[in-house]
């Protein structure tokens, strides 16, 4: 009767440790053809050109300019999104005042917006005939396709991932500090900047990354916007959209840089998100 019992019981366990290498199986065969699926296209175009061809490529007049233009309208629109959203996610996560879910709202809206739906409401807002654009025409000022109107694009799809990042920030800081400092005597500009400040700044740092990685990969609305002038307008993505069809290895480079940016963004932004822990 015992060794019914013991067989039956081996040969349960039998089942359930097969069970268990057949779920493990199945499990490392989805994660793994979830990786392929995602690295497989990256590392196409890694292999599509070689070391010479990327560096000729990246040598180009063009191709240089696109790089340039691209740091730099992203760094200005990086720098213009932190200087008045600080202030707006800094009063999000302190003030509860009325219709701030309705603010926080449209503040957020841009992200889940459409590029095509963004750059056309730009278009229409600062045309020639738009709301702004036409007061801005009878003065003599043309914001559209003008490098100006790419730190628009920018700021206006980037703004607001670093203002929600910054919020999250503000509202992790322990209130208990800013009204020590307020006790021994601070004003709230000194207990703003060096007390809030350094204590959410990890999570500022990460902010103005994410603002500054998207304002650099933005298409839709530039295009829409600004056009896509070589020297004037043309940021990297724009270039790769419009190298594709004349001068494909140039396109892939600019892609490559792309990539490489972006592997610096992510790697810094989890050493970041490493210290704020």
């Amino acid at each position: 009767m015992k060794t019914i019992k013991s067989s039956g019981v081996m040969g349960r366990l039998s089942r359930e440790n097969a069970g268990k290498k057949g779920i493990t199986i199945l499990v490392g065969i989805m994660i793994a053809g979830t990786i392929l699926f995602f690295v497989l296209p990256l590392l196409s175009l890694m292999l599509r050109i070689t070391p010479g061809e990327f560096m000729e490529a990246i040598l180009e007049p063009d191709v240089q300019s696109a790089i340039t233009l691209s740091l730099i309208t992203a760094a200005t629109a990086t720098i213009i999104t932190v200087l008045f959203g600080t202030p707006i996610a800094y009063l999000n996560a302190r003030v509860d005042y009325p219709g701030r879910t309705f603010v926080e709202t449209l503040l957020d809206l841009p992200i889940v917006l459409p590029p095509s739906v963004a750059g056309i409401a730009l278009l229409v807002l600062l045309g020639r005939r738009g709301l702004i654009g036409s007061y801005l025409d009878d003065i003599g000022i043309s914001v559209i396709f003008t490098t100006l109107a790419v730190v628009i694009a920018q700021v206006f799809v980037a703004g607001p991932l670093y203002i929600r990042q910054a919020k999250s920030a503000f509202a992790m800081v322990d209130q208990v500090y800013e009204s020590a400092a307020r006790t021994l005597g601070a004003s709230p500009l000194v207990t703003f900047l060096s007390v809030t400040i350094p204590l959410a700044w990890p999570g500022l740092v990460s902010g103005v990354i994410l603002s500054f990685a998207r304002s650099i990969g933005e298409f839709g609305a530039t295009i829409m916007v600004a056009g896509n002038l070589p020297g004037k307008t043309q940021t990297m993505p724009l270039a790769i959209y419009g190298l594709l069809q004349s001068d494909l290895t140039a396109s892939i480079a600019l892609s490559l840089v792309l990539i490489a940016i972006s592997c610096i963004i992510l790697i810094l932004i989890r050493f970041l998100s490493g210290r704020a822990a």
